[in-house]
């Protein structure tokens, strides 16, 4: 954890009951780990109890005696831990009914349809409230603490990107080159990789998710590689291409129309643009290249404890989030444009940025030419 800032748990406590859904429901059952660690920071299995008045981390015996310690040391949120002596759901029903609850929200899109008939065997009585986004609408605005990790993660991520060169080859495998770039990472000081490493090389790079295989580059291939690190939880992401010898025509064609849609998609980027007139200015630059139909994804996704979270900047009616459609200062996305065509390969460009008043500020610092290997 960085030693000039630490996470503010009791101001997204408050900022959680301050927002519009708090009117809903009087608490708040937080099945998500990943909102249960930016709520509170503990990392493991747990179920926690919102109030607006106080809040409950219920968690087995395996975690106990180290929460207490971390929150005796003041790294993780000063909250009442209670612990689940057999069932969480017997343990939440006693949490509830000691708060006298009649009915409490819960995260819709992470309680399973089991957990939640297990609950209401335990509490017939209560009223469960299913709840959207409630938490990721708060984790989409950064405070200080997560943009000074982000930083990080972007800064090392970037440390690797600009060392490509090192291991990407005509000859070697997509295998080998992805493993590299992981251990490269982590020397770089993360903690993981956001997500499994991609090396595309030649027809695979026509396919935006493909994974590394034993095929060896060779001359004439377009190269995706998408990587990121993280940092104290907290995630870098970033695509940049190579091209081994003698790249086609066609493929520069592609390569420079990418890199227009990126640079167009970066100049739209501001606090109260709407999120898809950001994907628009990528795509239309796309479409005027002859390219329109080869873009296959959105431009670009928000990024923070995890590698793809709101907001997403697709096409317009494309969301189906309860996220705000506008940027906000203080978002972290990802500028990501592509186009892929069978037959000549693929071509992605990606850049973390901080949504500013003014504009963006671009977080990962990498050159954006086709790396010539």
């Amino acid at each position: 954890m960085g030693d000039s800032l630490r996470p503010d748990w009791s101001g997204r406590l408050q900022r959680l009951w301050r927002s519009a859904r708090a009117s809903s429901a009087p608490a708040l059952v937080v099945s998500s780990p990943v909102n249960i660690k930016y709520l509170t920071g503990f990392d493991g299995t747990a179920l926690l109890v919102a109030t607006p008045a106080a809040t409950w981390l219920l968690l087995d015996g395996r975690y106990e005696h180290a929460a207490r310690d971390a929150r005796a040391a003041g790294a993780i949120a000063g909250i009442d831990i209670r612990r689940v002596e057999s069932r969480f759901d017997s343990t939440l029903a006693s949490v509830t009914a000691e708060l006298e609850l009649a009915a409490c929200a819960c995260e819709a899109e992470s309680v399973t349809v089991a957990t939640l008939e297990a609950w209401r065997r335990v509490m017939p009585a209560m009223a469960f409230i299913p709840t959207y986004q409630w938490v990721e609408e708060l984790r989409a605005i950064k405070d200080p603490f997560e943009l000074e990790r982000i930083r990080a993660a972007c800064v090392a991520t970037s440390e690797v990107g600009r060392a490509l060169d090192t291991w990407v080859g005509a000859g070697r495998t997509e295998r080998e080159i992805a493993h590299d770039i992981d251990a490269a990472l982590l020397r770089a000081g993360c903690t993981r990789t956001a997500f499994p490493t991609i090396v595309a090389s030649g027809p695979a790079s026509a396919h935006p998710h493909a994974r590394p295989t034993d095929r060896r580059l060779r001359d004439g291939d377009l190269v995706v590689l998408d990587f990121g690190g993280v940092i104290d939880g907290y995630c870098g992401d970033l695509t940049r291409m190579a091209g081994v010898g003698r790249v086609s025509a066609e493929a520069r064609t592609m390569f420079d129309a990418v890199r227009a849609a990126h640079g167009a998609a970066l100049a739209a980027v501001r606090a109260q643009a709407f999120a898809y007139e950001v994907d628009t200015a990528a795509r239309r630059v796309l479409m005027e290249h002859g390219f329109g139909e080869a873009f296959l994804h959105a431009t670009g996704h928000g990024l923070g404890l995890e590698v793809h979270e709101a907001p997403r900047l697709g096409r317009a009616g494309e969301d189906r989030s309860q996220t705000a459609n506008r940027l906000e200062a203080g978002m972290v996305c990802t500028i990501e444009p592509g186009a892929y065509l069978e037959g000549i390969g693929g071509v992605r460009l990606e850049d973390d940025v901080l949504v500013t008043a003014e504009g963006s500020e671009v977080l990962t610092d990498v050159p954006r030419d086709l790396l010539p290997v």
